[in-house]
């Protein structure tokens, strides 16, 4: 029995997951969606924005309940995918850890589930590349505004081959 045959690849646990990556977002400002050093590659943070149209915008906890906040982190996660395979010229079976992840939520003062919601990135990153490679350490933090109003954003930083 092989490897691949007890624990899918990323791109085969696409595949099986029904998921369809977004195009990377181009940003709006002076920065590049990624950069490389050495085997380490720095995801800019993405918002829930899916293919050129921002998904969620408000605040958590006033406009955008929890569970939509969790799927605007999950939205923020694939464009962080995206961008990685992109990083990765399209193979993301390159993927040796998914080391430190990011959140961002714009939510009102008195919202106290902001790790609930990056739930959303971090519960996808454990579905596409396992419980081992998937697991991170992380930061969640409510913030006053994101850009364009988006309700999240997370960013990430990855080991690869």
């Amino acid at each position: 029995m092989t490897l691949s045959e007890v624990s899918p690849t990323p791109e085969e646990q696409l595949v099986r997951l029904g998921i369809e990556l977004p195009q990377v977002p181009r940003p709006i400002a002076n920065f590049v969606p990624w950069q490389r050093l050495g085997d380490v590659i720095y995801l800019a943070g993405q918002t829930c924005e899916w293919n050129g149209t921002m998904v969620y915008k408000g605040k958590v906890g006033q406009a955008v309940d929890l569970e939509t906040a969790q799927k605007a982190a999950r939205i923020c996660g694939l464009n962080l995918i995206a961008a990685l395979r992109e990083a990765l010229d399209g193979d993301l079976n390159r993927v040796k850890s998914c080391v430190r992840v990011g959140g961002f939520v714009h939510c009102a003062p008195d919202f106290l589930q902001v790790p609930h919601v990056i739930n959303g990135a971090s519960d996808l990153f454990h579905s596409v590349f396992g419980p081992d490679v998937g697991a991170h350490a992380r930061t969640a933090v409510g913030v006053a505004q994101l850009p364009q109003g988006a309700a999240v954003e997370v960013d990430a930083i990855f080991a690869v081959a």
